[in-house]
């Protein structure tokens, strides 16, 4: 019995205290994350909903929340942006904000750290609690503790006070605590629908529940919102139209024992192509992304919600990865790890019983310049790292596919005759699929795939596509690539499905003096990409 109640009181008061521990450094949390353009801060809080403050010239957002656990919300606060102008990151975040599941998972995973410890300290603490209690239990003793319980049971008025006053203590105290550092409410912030602000919005289930609040700043602001919101519904009724026209488009699918693969390059920030390419995927029954790098425009931390978008969209499938020359710097690789990608380092690696090799493009460009650094320098990288790539592949003399960025980065590989496929992006067009055959009857087929992004130059983001896109399905047998689909995507919406050709026949065509394939005849060089702007 008395166990029963020395229990009792240690989880009257450990529990309280835990909690209020928990609840209060959970609302003291705040993280950095990259949402939309720009570097922001999440704060979170118990207000079911989420409250978006972008500086004094915009209004505050605010989208309440349906079923969120115990009605966690969250502020979030907008920091700089390396965009040019605020024309410009206004119309980048409204396009972004059209595909948001990959912001909404990267806020989500922010806020799920900050809970996870707050409550490791929530625990912590109530573990300390209670291991004082006990060690100041054991250090009274038996015999004082008896003396104590006798003079509680007779007490004087002084002694009854004191003992009512120490438990009325620790418990209000674990109570206030546990209630202690409520929910942050917007103070002098009245809210109204967007929809009443702007009357000829068309029915959204987004638009439909933001709040933006009533001040100077939405009407001095009302031409960019109305902007932004212009931006947001041009690019949701152009990819919702090209994700339905996928959904119709038939492809291969895989046969028994085989596998197919999707390959996507230059998506150069384009999030909105991400629900098409995995519809595409979906419909040619793919199970593993091939990500060839230029991913973003220069690599910076504001651009990681390209990186979240397309680990979002591919969740569930096998992601391998190498960075472009215009995912420069260590940001995008990194979190491309963090998100599960298997980054291709230099190294053979298996992923879904295929043998890859590969590696990021060594050169580095600016988002309106051509290649950084010196000249000589960049084609040296280049050809060292061809060098060791060939080595690599023909020592380990199992690997079925090279992963590079650019050709240049394989030239000398495809010519050795150690793999059997090399794919490429960079050129934002296609090129091949060609064939090398050595002078030991080795062949290797390589393809250049074209923009996924529809980018003519660094940045592909915006309400269509700029140029045609491109992405393609190689398909496998046993571990090796067997057969190519290259999938083009126009401007005006159409996509169009090239023939399937296995890999096998185009091999058979280059022996038997195809002109377009007559190993024979040298390769050219690889052409360089279009001269970018300078402003």
């Amino acid at each position: 019995m008395r166990r029963l109640v020395a229990a009792a009181v240690l989880l009257a008061v450990a529990v309280p205290t835990g909690l209020g521990v928990a609840r209060a450094s959970f609302l003291a949390s705040e993280q950095s994350v990259s949402i939309g353009a720009h570097d922001a801060t999440v704060r979170p809080n118990f207000t079911s909903a989420a409250v978006l403050e972008a500086g004094p010239l915009l209004p505050q957002l605010r989208l309440p929340l349906d079923d969120t656990p115990l009605g966690i919300g969250a502020r979030i606060e907008l920091g700089g942006s390396e965009a040019r102008s605020l024309d410009e990151v206004i119309t980048n975040d409204a396009v972004i904000a059209s595909q948001p599941e990959g912001e909404i998972a990267a806020v989500t995973e922010a806020i799920g750290q900050m809970a996870r410890q707050a409550v490791l300290r929530g625990v912590g603490v109530a573990l300390l609690v209670s291991a004082a209690l006990v060690v100041a239990w054991r250090a009274v003793g038996a015999d004082r503790r008896a003396a104590l319980a006798r003079s509680w049971r007779r007490p004087s008025r002084g002694q009854g006070a004191a003992g009512a006053g120490v438990l009325a203590t620790v418990l209000a105290g674990g109570v206030l605590v546990a209630v202690s550092s409520p929910a942050i409410p917007d103070q002098d912030v009245s809210w109204i629908p967007v929809t009443d602000v702007f009357t000829t919005l068309p029915d959204d289930p987004i638009l439909d529940r933001l709040e933006l609040s009533d001040g100077a700043a939405t009407r001095s602001g009302r031409s960019l919102i109305e902007g932004a919101l212009r931006t947001y519904r041009e690019s949701n009724a152009f990819y919702d139209r090209l994700v339905e026209t996928a959904e119709d488009v038939e492809v291969r699918t895989p046969e028994e024992g085989q596998t197919t693969a999707l390959v996507v390059t230059d998506r150069h920030s384009n999030v909105a192509m991400d629900p098409v390419a995995r519809q595409l995927a979906e419909n040619a029954e793919a199970e593993l992304l091939i990500d060839l790098g230029d991913d973003t425009s220069n690599g910076a931390s504001w651009e990681q919600f390209s990186i979240n978008s397309l680990a979002r969209e591919f969740e569930g499938f096998d992601v391998v990865a190498v960075a472009g020359n215009h995912d420069q710097g260590p940001i995008i690789p990194d979190l491309m790890q963090r998100r599960g990608f298997e980054l291709l380092a230099g190294e053979p690696k298996d992923v879904a019983g295929i043998r890859f090799l590969g590696a990021s493009d060594p050169r580095s460009s600016g988002l309106t310049q051509g290649y950084t650094g010196d000249e000589s320098d960049n084609i040296a990288a280049i050809r060292d790292q061809d060098a060791e790539l060939t080595r690599t592949a023909c020592d380990d003399g199992d690997v079925a596919v090279v992963a590079v960025h650019s050709s240049a980065q394989a030239r000398q590989l495809r010519e050795s005759g150690c793999v059997d496929l090399v794919l490429s992006g960079h050129l934002h067009r296609q090129v091949g699929p060609d064939v090398t055959i050595t002078d030991d009857g080795e062949a290797t087929v390589s393809l250049t795939t074209g923009t996924t992004g529809g980018a003519v130059y660094a940045f592909a983001l915006g309400t269509g596509l700029r140029r045609e896109a491109q992405m393609t399905l190689v398909t496998f047998e046993d571990g090796r690539p067997v057969g190519l689909q290259i999938i083009d995507v126009q401007p005006g919406g159409t996509i169009s499905v090239q023939e399937y050709v296995t890999l096998a026949d185009l091999i058979e065509a280059a022996v038997a003096g195809d002109p377009e394939l007559d190993p024979d005849v040298p390769l050219p060089p690889e052409p360089e990409p279009e001269p970018e702007p300078t402003g």
